[in-house]
This record gives C-alpha cells, structure tokens and sequence, in this order.
C-alpha cells in the first residue's frame, strides 16, 4: 500500500510541477505504481497471501456465529417468542 501512496504522491507533484519531481521522467514517476500492481496481482498470489486474509474472515464470522450462540441475550430470545404467540 505505502507504493501506491508513493505513486500518488509522485503523480501529484509532477502534475503541479513541483521541481526535484517535475524533471523527472515519467518512468520514474509511474515506476512505484507499477511495481504495486506486480505485488497485488503476482506476488501476493504467490505466497498465498490473498488466501490467508480470506481465510481470516470465514474464521473471524464462525467466532463470532460461536459466541452469539454462546452468549445470547435472554430478553431477545423471550420477546421472539411471546410475539409468535400473539
């Protein structure tokens, strides 16, 4: 993320001309984007790390599912079921 930030940057100061980055070439200025790219699409795949965070969801909504249904609140659970009488 920090060389998308760095892109950006880049990219906004060589729009406003500011001089160290002004002169520079655009290769330079686009070089930290395209190497964001190459880490979100190659790199990451390729140890897994798109993999880790999915799994970390699903984990995180089973323990959340396991202490709702561990800790529920009793006031809910009654007023659910006097409505359903009615």
């Amino acid at each position: 993320m920090y060389l998308v930030w760095i892109g950006v940057i880049l990219l906004l100061m060589k729009w406003l001309e500011v001089e160290p980055v002004s002169s520079l070439s655009w290769w330079w200025i686009l070089l930290p984007l395209a190497l964001a790219l190459a880490w979100f699409e190659v790199f990451e795949k390729m140890f897994g790390r798109d993999k880790q965070t999915v799994e970390h969801i699903e984990y995180e909504e089973k323990r959340r599912k396991r202490v709702e249904a561990t800790f529920f609140d009793p006031k809910k659970a009654n007023s659910g079921a006097k409505s359903a009488k009615h």
